[in-house]
């Protein structure tokens, strides 16, 4: 039997509304030559249902208790074959010649490891909202990863299995092996970029454009950033052990844009409290790496002070126009 030459995983928990076009676009994909593992992580709602309306050999759906998305990934590279992995979340979207360039880059280019793209944001209606995440491409280092995290999201890199060979541990459950650190519930992905970059000699590098549609919900509640920001905290004392003087020199600058990046979360769900306390935080922990980025960091403060200041109707006409520049973290 001829292997696939890149294994497509895609967790699937309870996203019956977005996961037919989220399969449809991997199964429409101009490269051919994959196999899509839908990994069953224990939704209650009729997602797999949907999953197995597809009638195609490349689809092979692996069913467990719900592990969480960390989980659902460490079961996909399990069960594997090819060479090559990719990571779709159920609730985004391909373009169809993602997984085609993504080959050809990383076949041209031996040395790559992950190879990434930008993405371009949509809602939960699929429509683009016109911000693209437009991260840097080469000359990757790893505190790129760990100050920008320039593969951005979950559903953007294309990795060689041998660089997850290369971070791989063992589980807490007898005769398994993970890559993604299952405690985490978010920031899994960041924090296995950062084991990549940090303990492999594999180099990051993006290719042109935005080959994934990212759908973004910021009807959540505050809670939510701030779990996020406690994640976050768990990585960088992840990378406290495992490189600590790569630590002592960037974890503030870090820090500081992973706290700017909160604020416009916080932004986009009104939270006028929340906004205007993470932003300046940001500021105040490393100004210097901050104002690096004078036009992002300006468009945030500026949109948490108009959101604290003014009446929500007139803040509402000019969120789209402060937020626009901001487009990646």
């Amino acid at each position: 039997m001829t292997l696939p030459a890149i294994s497509v995983i895609m967790p699937v928990y309870n996203v019956e509304r977005y996961v037919e076009i989220a399969a449809k676009s991997v199964l429409a994909q101009t490269f051919e030559n994959f196999e899509l593992i839908i990994v069953d992580d224990g939704g209650t709602d009729r997602s797999i249902d949907f999953c197995r309306k597809f009638v195609d050999p490349r689809i092979r759906i692996i069913s467990q208790e719900n592990r969480g998305l960390a989980g659902a990934r460490n079961t996909g590279i399990r069960y594997a074959r090819a060479e090559i992995i990719a990571f779709l979340d159920s609730d985004d979207l391909w373009h169809p010649e993602k997984l085609d360039r993504h080959f050809s880059h990383l076949r041209r280019r031996p040395e790559v490891g992950v190879s990434y793209s930008g993405a371009r944001l949509i809602d939960d209606d699929g429509r683009d909202i016109g911000i693209d995440q437009a991260p840097k491409l080469t000359g990757i280092q790893s505190k790129d990863v760990y100050l920008r995290n320039p593969v951005s999201n979950g559903s953007t890199p294309v990795i060689r299995r041998a660089a997850f060979d290369e971070i791989a541990r063992p589980s807490f459950r007898p005769g398994e092996q993970v890559w993604f650190d299952e405690n985490l519930r978010q920031s899994e992905d960041i924090d296995c970029w950062l084991r990549i970059a940090l303990l492999t000699g594999w180099t990051f590098e993006g290719i042109p454009g935005p080959l994934t549609a990212y759908r973004i919900n910021e009807s959540g509640l505050s809670a939510d950033v701030v779990r996020q920001f406690e994640s976050w905290v768990y990585v960088r004392d992840n990378v406290r052990t495992l490189a600590p003087s790569f630590a002592r020199r960037w974890e503030a600058s870090a820090e500081a844009f992973q706290l700017r990046y909160l604020a416009r979360r916080a932004i986009r769900m009104r939270d006028r409290g929340l906004a205007i306390e993470l932003a300046f935080k940001s500021v105040l922990k490393a100004p210097l790496a901050v104002l690096k980025e004078p036009v992002k960091t300006a468009t945030t403060l500026a949109a948490a002070l108009a959101l604290r200041l003014m009446p929500a109707r007139l803040y509402g006409k000019l969120e789209s126009a402060a937020l626009a520049s901001a487009t990646s973290s």
